[in-house]
């Protein structure tokens, strides 16, 4: 527990924190299917105005008062797209998937944007759960459907991970239009 009697977060995903520096400095980030919101705190105090949305208005809660986090609850598969005509310059999205809103996603991007992803993968079910092919990517999906976008892959990993947990994972890091000679290496 921390010292406001709410559960500490889990640590952010080590992708989401290699990657983050790509996002534009100051630039607004979406954290899609945020759960406790661990990567909206951590951007946040990195100094990027975050939109923090969840179904879950319980976890939600827990990022009330957080500086520079806008919490939205929403039910992303059944309800209304809620970004149209809205862009951010970094989206975030861990441990979920709904394909249909990939294009969403891809759309709710500014040009220069980087969408960061990371869930799980064909071959999980050997690890536990999600053992539901609708929630396990194909092997290389994530990379497809953005070179089908026209995005600048920065990274794409896939396969077993042992931490935080054993698990198939597909992981990218990609660009929306032009990375404006941003620096990642060095």
């Amino acid at each position: 527990m921390t010292n406001d009697n709410m559960p500490a977060s889990p640590a952010p995903s080590a992708w989401v924190m290699r990657f983050s520096p790509a996002i534009r400095s100051g630039g607004s980030v979406l954290d899609l299917a945020c759960g406790t919101g661990r990567h909206a705190r951590w951007l946040a105090a990195r100094g990027h105005p975050v939109e923090a949305i969840d179904r879950d208005a319980a976890s939600l809660a827990s990022l009330a008062g957080v500086q520079g986090v806008r919490v939205r609850v929403a039910d992303l598969e059944h309800g209304a797209w809620p970004y149209s005509g809205v862009r951010f310059d970094g989206i975030v999205v861990t441990n979920y998937l709904h394909r249909p809103l990939l294009p969403l996603i891809e759309g709710a991007l500014a040009a220069g944007g980087v969408l960061i992803y990371e869930t799980f993968m064909v071959g999980n079910e050997h690890f536990g759960r999600p053992s539901n092919p609708d929630f396990l990517l194909r092997p290389q999906e994530l990379l497809e459907m953005a070179r089908a976008a026209g995005m600048r892959v920065l990274a794409f990993e896939e396969g077993a991970v042992l931490a935080p947990r054993p698990a198939m994972l597909q992981r990218l890091c990609a660009v929306s239009g032009d990375f404006e000679g941003r620096v990642l290496i060095g």
